[in-house]
């Protein structure tokens, strides 16, 4: 089983590459710092999991290309894409009171990058018999708790919420399951130490989704394996 964590040399990310691997999936890790990107890798190999290494920056089409045909070449199919990278979580801020700049950077990297990389692997997923596509997201995207509040941040997740829905009911067919995952308040640089919860504890949503059998759901938002609210 092939896997592919976006965003992932850090934080939750790096945490789901390794259950993922533990649970003995072979997974690309991809990020755009490829020093440290290179350096998570390894010290996987050295504990026995199977993970690599690919540089990808989610805003540039090229770089969306070049993994594309990495994948197409060395494994030629994709049974999970974890579309976890993300950034600006804009607490100085709130809707009457944006930065364009971090509004712009955050939809472009958090939604539209998703979607973009998500359409590219499709091809590599419609070959797999367990297609997944988690799209790690926020309780701070849900319409139903949404605030004034990290407008930049919360307007990009719940984006990807509708990316999620449509991407689901688009893929049924296929029997390609796409679900929102929020980890929760985690430990992380974006999240801060004040957090509550861990990363293992973060990730372990992200792996449920990415790992579903053929009865799982489809089309929703979870959190621990949960349904919450959009």
């Amino acid at each position: 089983m092939i896997a592919l964590v976006t965003g992932a040399y850090r934080g939750l990310g790096l945490e789901t590459v390794k259950q993922l691997a533990e649970q003995k999936y072979t997974v690309v890790l991809t990020g755009r710092n490829t020093d440290k990107g290179e350096s998570a890798a390894s010290e996987f190999r050295d504990q026995g999991l199977d993970v690599y290494f690919h540089r990808l920056d989610v805003n540039d089409q090229f770089e969306i290309n070049e993994l594309h045909d990495y994948m197409l070449e060395k494994f030629g199919v994709l049974d999970v894409l974890v579309n976890n990278a993300g950034i600006h979580y804009d607490t100085g801020h709130d809707v009457t009171n944006p930065n364009w700049n971090i509004v712009q950077e955050a939809v472009e990297t958090n939604f539209i990058g998703a979607w973009k990389l998500t359409v590219a692997m499709l091809p590599l997923i419609k070959k797999s018999a367990t297609g997944r596509i988690v799209n790690v997201s926020s309780g701070a995207g849900s319409l139903q708790d949404m605030s004034p509040g990290t407008p930049a941040y919360s307007t990009s997740k719940a984006a990807m919420n509708v990316l999620t829905i449509q991407l689901a009911e688009a893929l049924k067919p296929e029997g390609i399951k796409v679900n929102s995952v929020c980890p929760g308040w985690v430990r992380t640089d974006m999240g801060g130490q004040a957090a509550p919860r861990s990363v293992e504890e973060g990730a372990t949503g992200i792996v449920w989704a990415a790992t579903l059998n053929q009865n799982g759901p489809t089309g929703g938002f979870f959190r621990d394996g949960k349904p919450i609210a959009w």
